[in-house]
């Protein structure tokens, strides 16, 4: 008996260093809006007559920008926060050199911005999508296994959300990632990926004049990681902070505030 049970933890132990690394990667592309305004929400400072003059030329810019970071990390699974609409996904996911595939729900916020996922269809495989104001849930199988990945931006049941799910889907593995700040998310079962990094003075966005991890990526207690901000000297600006698209009410033409963060998990 113990040598069977022996055998079958060995078994178990095998199987587990054999996993192959997940790469991912949440990007909050800051404020992807496209050039014609809303019927539903107040746009209008993103439009050609606008205060920003938001141009095809600039939104052009914009979404050669993501691309090119997205291009850049070569990550096979990049969830973005800040796209306005399917047809912004649709345009990233155009101009990337990766075959992407792409998620897509509308959150019906007050100023637009959506949650959106960039797949590629021989690593990822989604089951099931679910989608709330403040957050998006994708069930898919990935390298054999199945897991929830919760996409969130400030959700305030993001604990009631992450129990739920694992109160319903023990055999899932659970992925959460997304603008935590002022959540209490330490309450959460998870292990947040981020903190080693954050420990090291690492962020992923300048908030009054530091480097401060307003962006998480929480995984399963079952899984390994190695997590980090994604950083480029093209992405900073002279001071040596994210180059945004806008500084104020001034067009500066960089992609971003934040940095992406990355998570390789096996």
């Amino acid at each position: 008996m113990r040598t069977t049970l022996l055998c079958i933890m060995t078994l178990f132990a095998i199987q587990l260093s054999a996993q192959p690394r997940v790469g991912f990667a949440y990007y909050d592309v800051d404020r992807a809006y496209d050039t014609s305004p809303s019927a539903f929400y107040d746009d209008k400072a993103f439009t050609p007559n606008g205060r920003n003059h938001w141009n095809t030329e600039r939104y052009q810019r914009k979404i050669d920008n993501i691309a090119a970071v997205i291009d850049s990390m070569a990550l096979p699974i990049v969830a973005l926060y800040g796209v306005e609409n399917e047809q912004v996904v649709r345009d990233i996911a155009t101009q990337c050199k990766g075959d992407y595939s792409y998620i897509h729900r509308t959150q019906n916020r007050l100023d637009g911005m959506d949650f959106a996922l960039l797949y590629y269809g021989d690593v990822l495989f989604p089951q099931r999508v679910e989608v709330g104001l403040d957050y998006i849930l994708v069930e898919a199988s990935i390298a054999d296994r199945e897991y929830s990945i919760l996409l969130t931006r400030r959700s305030r049941t993001l604990k009631a959300l992450a129990d739920q799910i694992a109160e319903e889907s023990p055999e899932r593995f659970i992925v959460v990632a997304g603008d935590m700040y002022r959540l209490d998310y330490h309450r959460i079962k998870l292990n947040d990926a981020t903190a080693y990094a954050e420990r090291r003075g690492h962020g992923n966005t300048v908030y009054r004049n530091q480097w401060r991890m307003f962006d998480r990526i929480l995984v399963d207690q079952r899984l390994k990681t190695h997590c980090d901000v994604y950083i480029r000297e093209w992405l900073l600006d002279r001071n040596g902070e994210p180059k945004p698209t806008f500084n104020r009410e001034s067009y500066v033409g960089g992609a971003g505030r934040k940095l992406p963060i990355f998570c390789y998990w096996w």
